[in-house]
């Protein structure tokens, strides 16, 4: 991986705290796209964090991003040309490599800008069929240690990456998840989380990554518990029984990443998994595709439907109440994280 060029390089000022919570914290690896947007030898602009960026892929497969701006007027390198290992801006054909150096000045050659690194380039992984990217602000360029989630790396373990945009803000999306309760209500007529009670009590629990919230006279009948991981990216894990209906491999698990795309889209990405081998695999493979893929599908609906109807200043106006208080922990986990990159910045 290449150290990220500071993202200061492409910002005339500092964001505050207000800034960095509404487009998306810093210094972690947040997803972007899933791998199958960026075909070998083809390039994509994505939009992270507010701020405009090229994911390309050379012929071999390998994948870079760059600052969507060319380092001699600003044009946009997307509208440029590929060519192979480095991309060409189609204003002047300024050529840019895949660590943002720029190699070729084709209107004059041996011009000063030759050999400098004046792009902002990402370390990136592939991991699970998505792509993740590393965000790190001037003082933290180097990429932090990034665990990843164990179902995305269990060879027991097969998973299926679903992905959609929505119209809400990044935190909404990841707050939904923290809300075990609305499975209850929003998802009653799923053919997963029909089951169980409509009150419940719940409660903090601290693990070495995260937390989790879950509630403590109900397990394993409904959407009853969910984990916030801190791992280097943000991520939940959390489970919901199935009937026998869907197959063997028991319960059916959710790892969930959101990506902040500007103050109002969140990319939201699930991987949807059981723990399954030898046959057991090939027969929860056949059921997802030809008949759960669908009623998921159905159910992630349902969620994006409630989100985008939300007023913008839903979380300005609440009455929040004992199921709240993992949406609670984590607007104050992400509000000082803010704050304290902010200051630093």
């Amino acid at each position: 991986m290449t150290p990220s060029t500071p993202l200061s390089t492409t910002a005339c000022t500092a964001p505050s705290a207000d800034d960095i919570y509404a487009t998306g914290l810093r210094n972690q690896w947040h997803p972007v796209v899933p791998s199958r947007f960026v075909a070998p030898g083809a390039m994509r602009r994505v939009t992270v964090l507010g701020e405009q960026w090229l994911l390309f892929r050379r012929s071999d497969g390998a994948l870079a991003m760059l600052a969507d701006r060319c380092p001699h007027r600003g044009a946009p390198l997307s509208l440029g040309k590929h060519l192979g290992d480095r991309v060409a801006c189609w204003y002047h054909g300024v050529e840019v490599g895949t660590d943002g150096t720029v190699s070729s000045v084709p209107g004059l050659p041996g011009c000063n800008l030759e050999g400098r690194k004046l792009v902002a380039s990402l370390p990136v992984r592939e991991v699970g069929g998505a792509v993740l990217a590393y965000f790190g602000d001037e003082r933290h360029p180097e990429p932090v240690d990034l665990a990843l989630p164990d179902p995305l790396t269990d060879p027991d373990a097969d998973a299926f990456l679903c992905y959609a945009e929505w119209n809400v803000p990044w935190r909404y999306a990841v707050e939904n998840l923290l809300d075990p309760m609305h499975g209850a209500f929003l998802h009653h007529e799923s053919h997963t989380m029909y089951d169980g009670d409509t009150t419940a009590k719940f409660r903090i629990r601290e693990t070495g990554r995260g937390y989790f919230f879950e509630k403590t006279d109900q397990r394993g009948v409904n959407f009853d518990w969910v984990e916030l991981c801190r791992t280097g990216a943000d991520w939940v894990d959390l489970s919901i029984p199935y009937p026998p209906s869907a197959g063997p491999g028991g319960p059916f698990g959710i790892v969930g990443m959101v990506c902040p795309v500007d103050r109002e889209r969140t990319g939201v990405f699930f991987w949807r998994y059981r723990r399954v081998q030898d046959w057991q695999r090939d027969t929860w493979r056949f059921l997802y595709r030809t008949v759960i893929e669908e009623r998921h599908w159905e159910v992630l609906e349902q969620d994006r439907v409630m989100l985008e109807a939300m007023p913008a200043d839903a979380d300005q106006r609440e009455n929040l109440y004992q199921h709240d208080l993992g949406v609670v922990r984590l607007r104050r986990l992400y509000r000082a994280q803010a704050e304290q990159q902010a200051a630093a910045g």
